[in-house]
């Protein structure tokens, strides 16, 4: 059973690498913020349902942002990323070209440092499964960035 003040614990701890995940993920800002604002609200509405409130929070922060996703766009690519530079605005370009398990598993993995197991944890499939969805986000960056180190 999970307090309120687990909850507040987990946001002061983890709050700020989740959104930094979820913007590579969604590559909008407003969507990442969205994402987690809802995933903390709905845990700090049912606190006791929740066993692990970091792994519940991240979980629904990426359910949420898939959902966000998958909503009609209403501004240019280019145009939500105006205040990165080149280099970084095309990494996120280049994920949204990702399908959305292969960009969640590349994010988490790259850019928070989990293991697969963990990932697969998280996103409710095998280790197998985001080993597989891994090896495929790399070579199909590779293609789009034309780079050998991606």
């Amino acid at each position: 059973m999970t307090e309120a003040s687990e909850i507040e614990r987990v946001y002061r701890e983890v709050g700020n690498r989740l959104w930094w995940a979820l913007l590579a993920y969604t590559g909008d800002r407003e969507m990442a913020s969205d994402a987690a604002a809802e995933a903390f609200a709905r845990a700090l509405a049912a606190p006791d349902m929740i066993r692990d409130p970091a792994a519940w929070v991240w979980r629904v922060a990426f359910r949420v942002a898939t959902t966000l996703l998958r909503a009609p766009k209403t501004t240019s690519d280019r145009e939500a990323t105006y205040e990165i530079d080149d280099r970084a605005a095309d990494v996120m370009l280049a994920l949204k070209r990702l399908p959305p398990k292969q960009r969640a598993v590349f994010v988490l993995f790259y850019l928070e440092d989990r293991p697969a197991t963990e990932i697969a944890e998280l996103l409710e499939m095998a280790p197998a499964t985001v080993s597989v969805h891994l090896h495929r986000a790399r070579r199909k960056l590779r293609a789009i960035l034309g780079d050998d180190d991606a």
